[in-house]
């Protein structure tokens, strides 16, 4: 089979498309065949071993685990002696923690996998797997948002950012989405009521005016915007930085406190439980995926460069198999 396979920590040209064997399922395990699987900054920062902490888990030369890639969606194209949950022939869509970046993956049955809905294709699947399990708990369990909170999602136009509005509006609270002019009638499109280009102005002006500011690209501060929260409000951020880490410390269960979560690192019942509910929404039509742009395997290079300019509005997603394949 063909996989993105990476060597060396690098730029993109440090990945090579190659043959490497098809894995074979053991006992508890199911062999999916890989139809999209998403591109995603966690992706690039394993690519490049950047911060350099990187290194302590993933290898300190090299990569231990060649293969990049944490969502997916694809068909079951074999399972193990020991196998309940899924047939051969299942559309499934699911997160793993990495080798989704090839055409095949062997993973154990009880792992972050659901039967993917009808109502949306590999492609949407793949990039949701992610963008919702990391939104979902940070909204849900962190910020607590419920009807009539005032949230800003800063980095509205992100994968995260725009799954994180349709959550929010789901949950009932009144969203604030933040994102250049060119994507402020994408934000609005999934429910974003006021949208704030921030070429034109700064959000963190306000005051005393969220419950909750979500940055999901971790471009902000809890320092700059300790001001725009109100009273018992919570700033929410994905990048792990001392600044945040100190304010974990710091502010404990003050008036204003700020928190990053490892969303990725929770226990893989947790993710799989999520996913559960991920298909309700879906089939209620409450959250949809938004892609960006796809690329073919053989792309993947251009596709790293592509994410890593930062400018992406939604997915970035790996066609492994063409769309509209079953």
């Amino acid at each position: 089979m063909q996989a993105a396979h990476l060597t060396r920590y690098g730029g993109p040209d440090a990945i090579d498309v190659c043959e490497v064997p098809r894995p074979v399922p053991k006992a508890n395990e199911v062999l999916v065949q890989v139809h999209a699987a998403s591109l995603t900054l966690p992706d690039l920062a394993m690519r490049k071993a950047d911060p350099f902490i990187i290194r302590f888990f993933s290898g300190l030369l090299r990569p231990k685990n060649p293969v990049l890639g944490d969502s997916f969606s694809g068909v079951v194209a074999g399972v193990g002696s020991a196998v309940t949950r899924f047939a051969i022939g299942d559309l499934v869509f699911g997160s793993t923690a990495v080798g989704t970046h090839a055409q095949y993956i062997a993973l154990p049955e009880d792992s972050a996998m659901v039967h993917k809905p009808a109502r949306i294709a590999h492609a949407e699947a793949a990039g949701l797997s992610y963008s919702y399990l990391t939104a979902m708990p940070f909204l849900r369990d962190e910020g607590k948002v419920k009807p009539g909170d005032r949230v800003l999602i800063n980095g509205g136009s992100s994968s995260i950012g725009l799954v994180a509005i349709q959550l929010a509006r789901h949950f009932g609270a009144d969203v604030t989405a933040v994102c250049s002019g060119r994507n402020v009638e994408l934000v609005r499109a999934q429910g974003a009521g006021d949208v704030i280009d921030y070429t034109r102005a700064d959000f963190t002006k306000s005051t005393s005016a969220y419950d909750v500011i979500f940055d999901v690209v971790g471009k902000s501060s809890f320092g700059r915007c300790r001001d725009a929260l109100k009273t018992n409000g919570i700033y929410l951020t994905t990048v792990p930085t001392l600044g945040i880490l100190l304010t974990m410390l710091t502010t404990g269960k003050g008036p204003k406190r700020g928190k990053m979560a490892t969303t990725g690192l929770r226990p893989i019942a947790d993710k799989l439980s999520d996913l559960k509910v991920l298909v309700g929404l879906i089939e209620a039509g409450a959250v949809h995926g938004v892609i960006d742009r796809r690329y073919r395997l053989d792309q993947i290079a251009d596709a790293h460069r592509y994410v890593e300019t930062e400018r992406k509005a939604g997915d970035v997603v790996i066609e492994l198999v063409p769309a509209g394949t079953a």
